[in-house]
């Protein structure tokens, strides 16, 4: 059964005409096709089929997904398979979580050049994080790991950032070897903020240079290179954060806990508490008093803008895979990295089937029947009609779960 409750699609349908029309100018491709996405999630105008129990011959309409990667309820199933694909990956070894944060100052500049920016911090993070392994006063390998971008803090405000998955340990130079890091300790974080800061700011005066970067509003005044330099000094005087989390306990909770964080989007509409008189209030997490959980209310119009800046630019990579588990040599490294750890080697895996929205594929990933009749709880729901895609009014639709 669907969730009854508010969600962020909800708010699009309600207040996303009225805010489309005053900020159309300023929106993204991108953006304007997420919101359209959103609002026509699971309703009519995306057609769907009409399904009746076997046995009582109890009802049901589903509408088909829009299967956006901005959409909160199109995101479960990807997860799920995701996950699946993952899983003959891991290895007998602990994992730890790095996360790379960039400042503020950095941020700015983000915001108005999130691709280019974006795909500095997961290249120089990754190398940061290969060259320190590598070095011998270290760990002296070559490891592997995943990171994922996330944008947003808990208020939806912009906060850019890098969720990193590594293995504790990896292949010595000659592959002969697997060299595994001390119990609880992978990499001295301080080390990895030095080298993350210069590689990055060098990488930045880079796209500079070539003039990659577009600086409008506040920061109109870097154009001049001279001030870009001084800004970039100021940032260089600071210190980076990256913060090393404990390892994981098992390799059980690495699928568990990945899960949480591949296929995410800025909220979840289980976060999503009311949606009244244009405010919509939900719940956050305050990390920086104590994690308490707390309630905000924004203004509708407030809550799609902050919403929106998580978009990113269409084809943009979120995930990505370094070193060992490297799309290239994956298949090849994972099995050295499994002999050498004395690990039974697994039967190879069949490249993941295209998402759908059938209920046999979200019963095999979610191991939870969605066939069975919701009324009588013995017979089976069969598809009796299909129900081609038809016309769309935010202002009438339905608010389908």
């Amino acid at each position: 059964m669907g969730r009854s409750g508010p969600e962020v699609a909800h708010i699009f349908r309600r207040y996303g005409a009225a805010w489309r029309e005053q900020h159309w100018r300023s929106l993204s491709t991108e953006r304007r096709a997420a919101m359209t996405a959103i609002e026509r999630c699971r309703t009519a105008a995306l057609g769907g089929h009409v399904e009746q129990c076997d046995h009582c011959g109890e009802r049901r309409i589903s509408y088909n997904s829009c299967r956006s990667r901005n959409c909160p309820k199109c995101q479960s199933l990807a997860r799920a398979e995701w996950i699946e694909a993952r899983q003959a990956e891991l290895l007998d070894t602990q994992y730890f979580h790095v996360v790379f944060t960039i400042p503020d100052q950095i941020a700015a500049i983000a915001f108005q050049n999130a691709g280019t920016v974006y795909d500095i911090m997961f290249r120089t993070a990754a190398e940061t994080l290969r060259t320190i392994a590598a070095d011998p006063k270290h760990l002296g390998a070559e490891i592997g790991f995943f990171s994922v971008l996330h944008t947003w803090g808990q208020n939806l405000l912009h906060h850019p950032h890098l969720h990193c998955v590594v293995p504790g340990g990896g292949l010595s130079p000659d592959g002969s070897r697997w060299i595994a890091c001390r119990p609880g300790f992978f990499l001295p974080v301080a080390v990895l903020s030095r080298l993350f800061r210069r590689l990055f700011l060098s990488a930045l005066q880079k796209s500079f240079d070539t003039g990659e970067l577009q600086f409008f509003s506040s920061l109109e005044p870097l154009r001049d290179p001279a001030a870009f330099q001084r800004y970039l000094n100021e940032v260089r005087r600071i210190n980076w954060v990256i913060y090393a989390k404990p390892p994981f306990g098992s390799a059980e909770q690495v699928v568990h806990y990945v899960g949480r964080y591949t296929h995410r989007v800025a909220i979840s509409n289980s976060r999503v508490i009311d949606i009244e008189d244009g405010k919509v209030r939900f719940r956050w997490k305050d990390y920086r008093h104590g994690s308490q959980q707390k309630v905000m209310t924004l203004d509708a119009g407030e809550f799609i803008r902050r919403f929106l800046i998580h978009v990113l630019p269409e084809g943009f990579k979120r995930i990505r895979y370094y070193g060992f588990l490297g799309n290239r040599y994956r298949k090849q490294k994972l099995a050295r990295c499994r002999e050498l750890l004395g690990m039974i080697s697994a039967d190879a895996h069949s490249e993941p089937e295209e998402p759908s929205d059938c209920p046999e594929k979200a019963e095999h990933c979610n191991a939870a029947s969605l066939r069975q009749c919701p009324s009588c709880h013995q017979g089976h729901m069969v598809c009796v009609e299909v129900l081609q895609p038809g016309s769309f009014s935010a202002a009438h639709s339905p608010d389908t779960s």
